[in-house]
This record gives structure tokens, sequence and C-alpha cells, in this order.
């Protein structure tokens, strides 16, 4: 416990020291926030914040990573060189996701729209990072294709051919989930930190060593990052942060096996998902709202809670869930 805590605390520094060097830069480049003018009007004072901040994340993961990596490596122990090598696909499955977020919110910001890349490209970007880390695992890896069930306590195994499409699912569903969730200051950064966190004591608990390290150094970088994210934000994560972060989950939780309790800890992000499927759902049919804006986050804002408020009962309804998905493993 006390090597993951100097990991955490390693990581919570770089990336408080690359925030101070970065978010000046990422304003003298005018790298802002661009609000959707359909999107809350008290947002519209949000423009112009520095966004693309996940690069900091990008940049920690890589540096730390990198240390761990060549620290582990360097070993006499077989185990240990064999961490090693664990490390490199949930590293390299994270980083492709970030730096997919990243080319998105390059063309945003040079474009000056809220589009980005086009959504065929994006989804090719997608498609590569989770097969290829799917076929890494299968074939490579020669990871055994199984699922863990919560509750029945048994492990199902899938034939290749469906497992592949089973991980890109999981992949897409994350991913979009956490970036839908990434609507007002903190609430993303928060409710992730906290599903990392989890996922970081269940490798603890069945002694994945390699997702320790690696869940060790997000929730550091997440820490350190939330202190310039809260309200009111001195940087936005941006695409690049949301796509990394939603990739790191969906990551871990197919390594651990348990992509199915995600259904349970990361209860937020689905909502915040569905509102947005139901929303638009029952729009079309009857032309008529259920919410007041959507995802469910701009409900509660709408209604007049404010966002420290919102950031604190999303948390803690995660905290919750994550709480019941650590006693029913």
């Amino acid at each position: 416990m006390e090597f993951q805590t100097k990991i955490i605390l390693l990581s919570f520094a770089i990336t408080i020291v690359l925030a101070f060097i970065i978010i000046p830069i990422l304003k003298k480049l005018k790298i802002g926030q661009i609000e959707r003018v359909e999107g809350p009007q008290s947002h519209l004072k949000k423009q112009g914040t520095p966004t693309m901040g996940g690069i900091i994340m990008i940049i920690v993961i890589i540096l730390v990573g990198a240390a761990m990596f060549i620290d582990y490596f360097r070993s006499t122990d077989t185990g240990e060189k064999q961490v090693a090598q664990n490390l490199l696909p949930i590293i390299a499955v994270t980083v492709g996701f970030g730096i997919i977020g990243l080319i998105d919110d390059l063309k945003k910001l040079i474009g000056k729209n809220t589009e980005g890349l086009k959504p065929a490209y994006k989804m090719i970007g997608l498609l590569i990072v989770s097969v290829g880390f799917s076929l890494y695992l299968t074939e490579i890896m020669h990871f055994e294709p199984q699922i863990y069930i919560p509750l029945a306590d048994i492990y199902f195994t899938f034939p290749v051919w469906l497992y592949v499409p089973f991980v890109v699912l999981v992949f897409l569903s994350s991913t979009n989930a956490i970036n839908l969730t990434d609507g007002i200051d903190g609430l993303s950064t928060s409710v992730t930190t906290i599903i990392l966190t989890c996922l970081t004591i269940i490798s603890v608990i069945f002694g994945v060593k390699e997702v320790t390290v690696f869940g060790s150094i997000l929730i550091g970088t997440c820490l350190g990052f939330l202190l310039f994210n809260l309200y009111p934000a001195k940087v936005m994560m941006g695409d690049t942060g949301s796509l990394l972060l939603g990739g790191a989950i969906a990551g871990i939780a197919i390594y651990l096996k348990m992509p199915l309790l995600l259904l349970i800890i990361a209860l937020v992000p689905i909502l915040e998902t569905l509102s947005v499927i139901i929303q638009v759902t029952y729009f079309k049919k009857t032309g008529n709202r259920i919410f007041k804006m959507a995802p469910l986050h701009h409900h509660f804002e709408l209604s007049g809670w404010k966002e420290n408020k919102i950031v604190s009962v999303f948390s803690l309804v995660t905290l919750v869930c994550c709480a019941l998905g650590l006693i029913i493993i």
C-alpha cells in the first residue's frame, strides 16, 4: 500500500507542476473552451477558459508509466518483468484514446466550432484502438476472454469472435458516457476518480499488480487535475481528457474481467447517457421534453442547483455505488 501511495503522490505532484506550466501556455495560445449556444446560458461566461487540459494527464501517464515500466523491467524477478510487460497495453489504450480526443479538440479549436473530428473518422480511430487492445490481449498475451458476472459469482467465457465486438462496445459506451458527464466544472474528474479508485482497490484484492500501478497513476493525476478543474475551473479537460478517462475505465474493467461491474459503479455516467437517449427519443416522438435539458446534470443546473452541489451529490452517489460494487464482488 505504501508503494501505491508513493505512485499517487508522484503523479499528483507532477500533474500540479505541469498544470502551472501548461495552463498559461494554453491561455497564451488562446486554446479556450467553445460553449454551445444551445447549452445553459450560464456557461457562456466560461467561453475562453483553457481547454484540452487532458494533455496534462497524457504526459503524466507517459512519464510515470515509463518510469514504472523501467523499474519493473530491470528487476531480476520474472514476475516483476511480467508486470512491466502487462502495463504496456493498458497504458497504450488509454493514451490512444487520449490522442484521438486531442485531435478532436484541435479540430474544434482550429475550426472555431463545436463539431471537431467527423463522427466517421472518430469512430474509425476508436475502433482501431479498442480492437487492437482486445486482439493484443487475446493473441499476444493469451488473455482468457472472460467476464465476471456479479452476484452469480461466475465467469463467462466468450469465443474470440464475440469477445472483440463486446470489448469495442464497452469502450464506446464508456468513452461516450464520460464525455457526456464532462459538462460542468469538476464533475467528470470527480466521478471518474472515485470509479478508478474502486477498480484499483479491486486490483489489489485480486492481486493484479499492473492494474494497481496504473490505477494509482490515474488516481494521482486526476486528483491533481481536479484542483484546477473544480468550479470555477481554471482549465477544462476537453475531449482529450474525457476520452482518455473513458478509455482508462473501460480498459481496466476489461483487464480485470469486470466490465459488467461498471453497470453498478459507473451508474452516474450511465444515467447521464440514458437521459440523453430518453430526451432525444421522447422529443422526436412527442415534440416535448422530459428533462429541462440533457445530459442529466444540466437538468439539475436549470432547476437551480449550483455546480458544486451537483458535483457533490453525483460524487456521493458514485461513492455509494462503488461501495456496493466492492461488497458484491
